[in-house]
């Protein structure tokens, strides 16, 4: 049964599309005839039409994101604030107009193929244990570098991470008032350099973060499915 807090979620969508080589920011390319962040926001909608959704927008492209939400008749409700100089001052933007109480999530604005079913693993999760992100296994062989070159290493001892990361609001807010570190990789690391451990729960490999070309064309055909 999922949990009666409120959910929030914050879309982080600063990408700029240098690997994508194109020049238009990656969360605004197309994909089945929408930009990928439309796609990102009605997942969220879609799970919950009553949760919040605030999208964290660099200052120089909310224009155009109004420009395309008038062109797409795009009309599911969002707020959006300004972006910060990295993604961690970006979500702590974000996490100013965001309740006090309940669950909030932070997600990648380029990843639209979450699914319903590992929102509601990370939220149901986060209600409990207060900290939850999805995971997935590595699939293929692992090896670290060493001084004298690189050596195979256990793969069963490492997760791939993903987003939405989910945490009780007050946590994640008093985790964010941390300064910041480059150690500081995603949401968990901040909340877990606060002293909180994270509880990790099953992703979907489909769930990728589209930053190349190669995964723009794996979203155009899973897009399609949903």
């Amino acid at each position: 049964m999922m949990s009666s807090k409120s959910r929030t979620v914050i879309i982080v969508a600063g990408g700029k599309g240098e690997r994508m080589n194109s020049d238009v920011p990656k969360q605004f390319l197309l994909v089945h005839n929408q930009p990928i962040l439309m796609h990102t926001i009605r997942l969220f909608h879609r799970f919950d039409s009553g949760c919040g959704i605030i999208v964290v927008l660099p200052e120089s492209q909310q224009l155009y994101w109004q420009q395309l939400c008038a062109d797409h008749h795009f009309d599911i409700p969002h707020a959006v604030v300004a972006g910060g100089a990295s993604r961690f001052f970006s979500v702590k933007n974000g996490l100013k107009p965001a309740p006090d109480e309940g669950l909030i999530a932070i997600h990648d604005g380029v990843r639209p193929l979450a699914s319903i079913t590992t929102l509601e693993r990370c939220f149901q999760s986060a209600a409990i244990s207060n900290a939850a992100i999805p995971v997935t296994d590595a699939v293929e062989s692992i090896r670290t570098l060493t001084p004298s070159g690189s050596m195979a290493v256990d793969r069963s001892l490492f997760k791939l991470v993903q987003t939405p990361q989910v945490f009780e609001a007050s946590l994640l807010k008093k985790a964010y008032e941390q300064e910041y570190s480059i150690l500081f990789t995603d949401d968990a690391s901040v909340v877990e350099a606060y002293g909180h451990p994270v509880e990790l729960v099953e992703g979907n490999p489909e769930n990728i973060k589209v930053t190349t070309p190669g995964d723009l064309k794996i979203a155009e055909a899973l897009i399609q499915q949903i």
